[in-house]
Order: structure tokens, then C-alpha cells, then sequence
């Protein structure tokens, strides 16, 4: 990789600032002076100092938000805030795209990321991998509610569900069901298709990562080296 462009990919500043670090010396690779932006370098073997601080290089972010109601899961949109609205500025170098949507009035954990592979496997129809709500309905959730989804139901253009498990909480109208596919809208979706609707809904689980209960609506924090890996055992 070109020094220029590994630095640029850590965050230090514009093409102009990164060439004026090089001028001015600030850049060492393996304890030499580097005044050439073109010098290959490995960033996993060699040793990267800029003003006298070790550069850590890290191709990929893996982040947790709570995603409060009211933005979409997006990179843009011309309407609404984006979810990338509530990512700290100091990750706005790495291209970073939520993995996957949530409604814009859903709620709960969304992974954001600039690995493209690890996401494409994510959301691949043939992976399954699951993904658990919780819900409030307007009226109580029956035992033959829970077979149906149990068996799939129709939705409203005539596309049947994969299984999913319809667990009821401690009052019949609050729910958790975990999905194994991720259709437009789907929790909503098949709670019409049983005669009910949705009144809220959250997101509490994705593949074998769980929403951090400390993590307050809107918030955001990096997936821990323990929760990287079972994101990526999910695939």
C-alpha cells in the first residue's frame, strides 16, 4: 500500500496535510524519515511513527448502535438523518455503512461497518442468520399466533415466511420473535397477515451479538474483539 494513501485510510488529514507531514518529516517507516508519499508499505509488518506517535492501522471498524426512532438506515437520504448522522466524527475516514435496515421507527441494535464482505455474508438470504425483536402488539398474542409463525405465514403480496419463533412475555401483548430472513417490513408484516399490529419494535439480537443494555438510544461504541468473533462464527 502507498504510505500517502495508508495514512490518508488512518485519518491524518487531507492529501494536502498528509503531504506537508511527509515535507516537514514527521513520517518514519522502520525508524527512517519517509519524505515520499509513493514508498510501498506493509502496515501489518512495518513500523509507522507520525510526529513520534505509532500509527495503528485498522481496515476495519465494527460498530454497535442503539438506533433511536426517526433516522434510516442509510448512507444518505435526502429527508431524513441517516444513522451515519450519529457516528463520532473520528470514524469518518472509513466509509462506513450500516449492515442491513431497520425501519426508520424501529429501534435497537444496528452494526455498522466498512467490511463489505462480512456484511454481504450477513445478509445473505442462504446464511439465516438470526435476528430477534422485541414487540408490543395492540391486542394479546394467541398460542395459534405462535404456530403460525411457527409454519410461516402469507404475507400481503403472497410471499410465505421462513419459520420464526414467536415467544409471549410476561403480558401477552409483549412479545420477542426471532426472524431468519430479513424481508421489507416483515415483523409488521406477519403480525397483519394474524390480524394484529405492531405498536413498537426493537431490535435486541443479530446473529450471536447482543444490544448492550448499557447503551443508551442513539449511542455508539466498538464491538469488542469477543463480539467480533461471534459475529463473524454467525456466517
Amino acid at each position: 500500500m502507498r504510505l500517502d494513501k495508508l495514512i490518508s485510510n488512518s485519518g491524518f488529514g487531507s492529501r494536502k496535510e498528509i503531504k506537508n507531514l511527509l515535507k516537514s518529516g514527521s513520517v518514519t517507516v522502520n525508524n527512517i524519515i519517509a519524505k515520499s508519499p509513493d514508498i510501498k508499505v506493509d502496515p501489518e509488518k512495518d513500523e509507522l511513527y507520525i510526529n513520534g506517535e505509532r500509527l495503528i492501522y485498522r481496515p476495519f471498524i465494527y460498530l454497535m448502535l442503539n438506533k433511536p426512532a426517526g433516522v434510516v438506515s442509510a448512507t444518505y437520504d435526502n429527508r431524513d438523518a441517516t444513522v451515519l448522522s450519529l457516528v463520532p466524527e473520528h470514524y469518518s475516514h472509513y466509509e462506513l455503512f450500516p449492515v442491513g435496515r431497520l425501519d426508520k421507527d424501529t429501534e435497537g441494535l444496528l452494526i455498522i461497518t466498512n467490511d463489505g464482505d462480512l456484511a454481504h455474508r450477513l445478509l445473505s438470504p442462504k446464511k439465516h442468520v438470526p435476528k430477534r425483536y422485541f414487540a408490543k402488539i395492540n391486542v394479546p398474542v394467541t398460542q395459534s399466533d405462535i404456530a403460525a409463525f411457527n409454519e410461516g405465514v402469507i404475507l400481503d403480496d403472497g410471499y410465505k415466511t421462513m419459520p420464526a419463533e414467536l415467544c409471549i412475555l410476561n403480558d401477552p401483548v409483549n412479545i420477542e420473535v426471532v426472524l431468519h430472513e430479513g424481508k421489507f417490513h416483515q415483523v409488521k408484516r406477519m403480525f397483519e397477515a394474524v390480524g394484529k399490529k405492531v405498536l413498537y419494535l426493537k431490535r435486541i439480537s443479530f446473529g450471536d451479538i447482543n444490544l448492550d443494555n448499557s447503551l443508551k438510544l442513539s449511542k455508539i461504541r466498538e464491538l469488542t474483539e469477543d463480539e467480533i468473533l461471534k459475529l463473524k462464527s454467525s456466517v
